[in-house]
């Protein structure tokens, strides 16, 4: 099943989200309609929060970013494969020096930004079977890691722009927020005006 992704201004991307138990209901389709979800509006990563959900789950499949030439061969080898579940996540560390990467968000579309971020992450996380992990993740796995997890704690990627830059894109964020400018999937607008 497909879910509408939820757009700016919608209070449940300001949640911090709750932690889950291995006996969620429907856990593991759940987490296939997310995967299935995110493939539709071709994303590389979806959190819970983003369908309406206030728990601690997101998915990343980086894998389309192997063949990016932009990348180094190294951030390329490792993206090849980068499909997982993240449940329950703590970020342990942040490390490194801060570089920017253009991004965006399935919730604010239409909108990039230079956002700057740690070069590595290191958390700890539940896959799908509930085995936990601790590992470090560097590059553009580590950013795209950060960014789902931002939505996790209630913070978007515009949290993360300067004063300026925030003042600069206002007006377009309301708009997105009353289904006026408008994602090429289905989304959910928490100011739309209800058509009679």
């Amino acid at each position: 099943m497909i879910y509408p992704i939820v757009a700016f201004g919608d209070p449940v991307l300001r949640k911090c989200a709750a932690p889950i138990q291995a006996n969620y209901p429907d856990l593991k389709q759940l987490i296939e309609d997310m995967f299935e979800t995110m493939y539709g509006a071709s994303g590389i990563g979806l959190a819970a929060p983003q369908i309406g959900l206030p728990i601690r789950l997101f998915i990343v499949d980086a894998t389309p970013f192997e063949d990016d030439e932009d990348l180094s061969q190294e951030d390329r080898d490792v993206l090849k494969t980068f499909k997982r579940v993240f449940i329950n996540a703590q970020i342990i560390e942040e490390s490194g020096d801060e570089w920017s990467f253009n991004e965006g968000c399935l919730s604010i579309p239409e909108i990039r930004e230079d956002v700057f971020r740690k070069e590595h992450v290191t958390l700890q996380y539940l896959d799908e079977s509930f085995t936990p992990h601790s590992e470090t993740f560097s590059g553009i796995a580590a950013r795209i890691i950060q960014h789902e997890y931002d939505h996790i704690d209630g913070v978007l990627f515009t949290d993360k722009l300067s004063s300026l830059k925030k003042r600069m894109i206002k007006g377009k964020l309301t708009q997105i927020s009353k289904g006026l400018i408008r994602g090429d999937y289905r989304m959910k607008y928490p100011l739309a005006k209800k058509k009679r």
